[in-house]
């Protein structure tokens, strides 16, 4: 049996480095978002219903690149995996005995010239157990960029990757992916039982609705922490963030905080053994159990609207390489009767 733990959302502040001149001027700005990070987690660990996971925003600890041009942004905002900006986070996992999930913009040495929108979870060793590069992007680069190389070194198992902790399986979906079903379904045909999601958003209906499909659908936790304040993309700081949520495996929201202040008010006890017990029930409740998969196998195999592989041979330069790639896709809407 696994006992039922606490799980908490970090809602907090996070200043925008996008028009810093040089890495060396973001820097402190990154660290001193790095920092607001670490003293949320202190507060969040200090009560008497101490979590044994957090979640952190999307973009927390750089904003978003805006209209920086790729290698700048590279340059200028972008760290390893582990690295300089999830040392802290580490050390802070050590301190407090939990796991410690994020998000920040990734190099990798293995793909130079490219930048990841990458969820990271850190567990109680300090030791970073599993990240997660966002596919569906508007402007970022994607591994669907060059999908053919990345699945061929990193494996299905690497691109949709499920860690297997003490708690329960973990999985991660960044921000706006939720909206997109395959990807929570593939996470959860992989094992998951809890989708943490990093995101950085402002109100949108569609987006709230999203949070619970996704987790009734696939009979998962889903512990949603978004930033507060303005969001990364609101240059003039109109848009705000808030309403970070937790929500059960039946789409039952269990904590919600519609605030845009920071807060790490938004907490709730995580009941594996529940989920474990009604993903094995024969009851109509399980969402799981009559799905027919073999219906819809071969009309997915027929079907590429995003055309994959499009910057296979050298990385996106800059935002305007996408301008022909969206022709195509929309090209194929139109060729398939969608449009």
């Amino acid at each position: 049996m696994t006992a039922s733990w606490r799980a908490t959302c970090i809602q907090i502040n996070s200043d925008c480095v996008s028009d810093a001149a040089s890495r060396e001027e973001a820097w402190p700005r990154i660290a001193a978002n790095v920092a607001t990070a670490v003293a949320a987690i202190d507060e969040a660990c200090a009560g008497a219903d101490k979590p044994k996971l957090v979640v952190l925003p999307e973009f927390a600890f750089t904003g978003a690149p805006r209209a920086n041009p790729l290698p700048a942004w590279i340059e200028k905002a972008c760290y390893p995996i582990p690295g300089a900006i999830t040392q802290p986070l580490q050390d802070a996992a050590v301190r407090h005995g939990l796991y410690v999930g994020g998000n920040l913009f990734e190099t990798d040495e293995k793909w130079p010239g490219r930048y990841f929108n990458t969820c990271f979870l850190i567990d109680p060793k300090g030791e970073v157990i599993l990240r997660f590069r966002r596919i569906n992007t508007a402007s970022f680069p994607s591994p669907h960029d060059f999908m053919s190389d990345y699945v061929a070194h990193h494996g299905w198992e690497g691109t949709f990757p499920v860690v297997d902790t003490e708690l329960g399986k973990i999985a991660m979906i960044a921000c706006g992916e939720i909206a997109v079903p395959e990807v929570a379904r593939a996470l959860m045909m992989r094992g998951a039982e809890i989708i943490l999601h990093p995101t950085n958003e402002n109100n949108n209906p569609a987006q709230e609705a999203a949070k619970i499909a996704r987790a009734a659908e696939n009979m998962v936790y889903l512990i949603s922490a978004n930033v507060s304040g303005p969001i990364g993309f609101s240059a003039d700081g109109s848009e705000l963030g808030g309403r970070s949520r937790i929500v059960d495996f039946t789409g039952k929201t269990l904590s919600y905080d519609e605030s845009t202040a920071p807060s790490t008010s938004v907490t709730a006890e995580i009941d594996i053994d529940a989920l474990r017990a009604a993903r094995n029930s024969t009851s109509m409740a399980n969402a799981l159990l009559r799905t027919r998969w073999e219906m819809y196998r071969e009309l997915y195999s027929t079907i590429s609207i995003y055309p994959p592989d499009q910057f296979l041979a050298a990385p996106m330069a800059g935002t305007s390489e996408l301008a022909p790639v969206l022709d195509k896709a929309l090209a194929n809407l139109k060729s398939t009767g969608i449009i």
